[in-house]
């Protein structure tokens, strides 16, 4: 027994010797792009609305337009009339909460344009947190009862009338028209305004179920609006975020994000070669602050986790920017919606492998897709031969695995416990 308890008391020591030796992540900036102050969705499951929104105050700044601070509850407010409508419409065979993703932010901003913060704020008192928690169970039971109505032929021909009552009730009448500086302007007419054109976007994601270079719907929950996804190879979908960012384009950035692997608290999202099971108190301790191998990750790997529901669209943030780390090399600048915690105030460097394996999609602007795969995927003049694939020539640098369980299906609201890798809390028909 005392040659057992020497024995664990040595590895111990090791590890902790060997803990005390490793060398701290080190990074170097290599690509800043320009972006507005780093927000709080509260206690809401609207990440799509605020990432998106970044992301287009961003294109804004890139546009020459200056800081802009859009209203995020001006575009839920009109996905939520849209979500109720189509919920009831489909006789409640639909998708139905706070999440979304990038391209329902596109669809409200075609179609109602956009608002400053400052002509809509989207809540009674600026002053107080936002939460939708009691919004979304009630409009949840107005539409499952006139779903029911509707069944027996008894839908009264104002129901979304009532609908728009309770969002006006919760974020306040949309104005027709506001001031901004001296300009009086429309929703629409202050898009046009900032040069946002929503057909200027496209989403690429990678998936083998679908053929590559096509566009096919991704099968996931809060794709309630059927969205049009474009298909690539994980390398080439990892390289039109490479050159989104070399070329002064933000990205907007659907992934999964509960796993172990990421921690706001840490400002961290990594894929350790070691699982966080299989690590000792030590090595938990230095996680996210003392440099560790990643493991690799292949297509099939890839899909074998979208497949088992591992890797699961739970968040959406923004990357504004790439890190080149001592030992790994990539790392991306995101800006996440959770207000400013940790040291980097509200800020994750994300790993290269972490990106490929638990990236559900990037939104880009479609110039900034290298020119081979915009002749491959149509988005440009040109013929497109789906048989002679490109070779990208991309550095893979340290590609990782995945397999930590995340809450599967659903948004995750800002975790609580700031300091902890463990999986958020999350909220059944909720987003991030």
């Amino acid at each position: 027994m005392q040659k057992l308890l020497c024995c664990l008391l040595m590895i111990v020591l090791v590890n902790s010797l060997s803990a005390q030796t490793a060398e701290a992540y080190k990074f170097k900036e290599v690509k800043n792009l320009a972006c507005t102050p780093v927000k709080s969705q509260d206690q809401t499951g609207t990440c799509w609305a605020f990432s998106t929104a970044s992301f287009l105050e961003s294109e804004a700044l890139r546009l020459g337009k200056g800081v802009q601070d859009l209203s995020e509850m001006y575009v839920v407010r009109n996905i939520y009339h849209q979500k109720c409508a189509n919920y009831v419409r489909r006789q409640g065979h639909a998708q139905f909460g706070e999440g979304g993703l990038a391209h329902d932010e596109l669809n409200a901003v075609r179609q109602y344009g956009l608002l400053p913060e400052s002509a809509y704020p989207g809540r009674k008192d600026p002053a107080k947190p936002y939460n939708h928690g009691q919004l979304a169970k009630t409009l949840q039971k107005m539409c499952a009862d006139f779903v029911a109505q509707a069944t027996e032929g008894q839908l009264a021909p104002g129901w979304i009338v009532r609908i728009d009552s309770v969002l006006d009730a919760e974020f306040g009448r949309v104005p027709l028209k506001f001031v901004l500086g001296q300009t009086e302007f429309t929703p629409v007419s202050y898009r046009d305004f900032l040069g946002i054109n929503p057909d200027d976007y496209v989403t690429v994601t990678s998936f083998t179920h679908h053929p590559f270079y096509s566009t096919f719907v991704l099968e996931i929950p809060d794709n309630w609006s059927n969205g049009l996804f474009y298909n690539l190879p994980v390398s080439e979908m990892i390289r039109c975020a490479n050159n989104s960012i070399q070329q002064g384009y933000t990205v907007e950035w659907d992934a999964d994000v509960s796993n172990a692997g990421f921690a706001a608290g840490s400002g961290m999202a990594i894929v350790a070669e070691k699982d966080w099971k299989d690590k000792d108190v030590v090595a938990r301790a230095n996680t996210f602050k003392l440099w560790e191998r990643e493991k690799a990750v292949t297509q099939d790997y890839r899909q074998q986790l979208f497949d088992r529901q591992e890797t699961m669209d739970d968040h959406l943030m923004h990357i504004v920017g790439v890190l080149d780390e001592k030992h790994s090399g990539i790392f991306y600048v995101v800006k996440n919606s959770w207000g400013e915690i940790s040291d980097r105030k509200g800020y994750v460097y994300v790993s290269d492998a972490y990106m490929r394996v638990n990236t559900i999609s990037f939104t880009v602007h479609k110039n900034a897709v290298p020119q081979d795969l915009r002749r491959l995927l149509g988005l440009e003049a040109g013929e497109v031969n789906v048989e002679k694939k490109i070779d990208n020539g991309t550095k893979q640098l340290k590609p990782s695995q995945q397999t930590d369980k995340p809450a599967g299906g659903t948004r995750i609201r800002p975790r609580m416990d700031k300091d902890s890798p463990k999986a958020a809390p999350t909220q059944k028909g909720s987003e991030n």
